[in-house]
């Protein structure tokens, strides 16, 4: 596999450009004037959890539901096997199988972002192919950490540089310095920003100065920057941001692709007021409770939320009746 992998590497990037491009309704906030992404990021991603029945299986049969419902929702795509999937705690053939079942229910106007990152470059490169396969259209790539002290930006370049000559679909880099403990180095993003199969970087750390360097660095590359979190959407658009995968899409879906509409539009005031209103409960349904806030919260506004796998528990009464206190005091229920 690793020859024909390797043989084919080069013809690949161009395969993936190719593949489809959806019309585009206005240039993306961080892209050069005077030139065009050939993959069109720009817009909200919710990042869908992964449902599972009271005995911890995987329910395909409710996240078809879910994604029945999020058909209705104006989102550039969806991403599968991110961190609010708990992609650590699937097994490889649950991943496959989750995203050749979001494929399947995905209008093919709609990107289907998947996750990829393993700990080794071995790994990565052989899961990523397995996700073309399934039908995912970009892969999402997140830092190996286990050795983090060994992750230098040579070393990080290294393996991004071989996941992207090898795979057949674009990659976007993942960084989530939260989970992680490691934050892609600007170095490394600005260098791999100029392979033409590397195409963004999904970035949560939340630092907008860093955000707003990596879409001044990147100008002149075919590369987009996705701001990873609800609560600083609206700061990195104004910084040059494209688009956002948001974990509260899974719930305010339409408030923040109407946020995504203001900022476009240029009508900031409303903007603003707006994203005030879902920094609190993004930060609910994040940092503060996590997943199993995330999945409650689904489930007040009719998706299906259901248990987490363990180790992750669910929430105590007292944080669930905390947790709906801070989406009524925001106005959302």
């Amino acid at each position: 596999m690793a020859f024909s992998t390797r043989l084919t590497s080069s013809l690949w990037p161009a395969l993936a450009a190719l593949r489809w491009a959806a019309p585009r309704q206005c240039r993306g906030l961080s892209t050069p004037q005077g030139s065009e992404p050939s993959f069109n990021l720009e817009g909200i991603f919710p990042p869908l959890t992964t449902p599972f029945s009271p005995t911890q299986e995987v329910d395909y049969a409710q996240l078809e539901g879910n994604l029945r419902r999020y058909a209705s929702i104006p989102f550039r795509g969806l991403v599968a096997l991110g961190s609010n999937g708990e992609y650590p705690y699937l097994a490889s053939r649950e991943r496959v199988e989750m995203v050749s079942c979001v494929r399947r229910a995905l209008p093919r106007d709609r990107l289907l972002l998947a996750g990829s990152g393993c700990e080794s470059t071995q790994a990565t490169i052989e899961l990523t192919v397995s996700m073309a396969e399934a039908g995912a259209d970009v892969a999402l790539v997140v830092t190996p950490c286990y050795y983090r002290g060994a992750m230098t930006t040579a070393a990080l370049i290294h393996h991004y540089t071989e996941v992207g000559d090898a795979s057949p679909i674009p990659v976007v880099l993942y960084s989530v310095p939260a989970n992680t403990g490691l934050d892609l180095p600007m170095e490394a993003v600005v260098t791999l920003a100029q392979h033409p199969n590397i195409i963004g970087i999904k970035d949560s750390g939340g630092d907008i100065t860093r955000m707003g360097l990596m879409v001044h660095k990147t100008r002149q590359e075919d590369f987009q920057v996705l701001a990873g979190s609800a609560s600083f959407l609206l700061a990195s658009y104004a910084v040059g941001a494209s688009g956002g995968v948001c974990a509260l899409a899974n719930v305010l879906g339409d408030p923040l692709c109407q946020l995504d509409h203001l900022c476009r539009k240029g009508q900031w005031q409303e903007a603003r007021d707006l994203q005030h209103r879902l920094i609190e409960p993004n930060m609910a349904v994040t940092r503060r409770f996590g997943i199993p806030g995330l999945k409650k919260a689904m489930e007040w506004f009719g998706y299906y939320g259901g248990p987490c796998r363990a180790p992750l528990a669910p929430l105590s009464p007292a944080q669930v009746e905390e947790l709906r206190s801070t989406f009524s005091a925001n106005g959302w229920l």
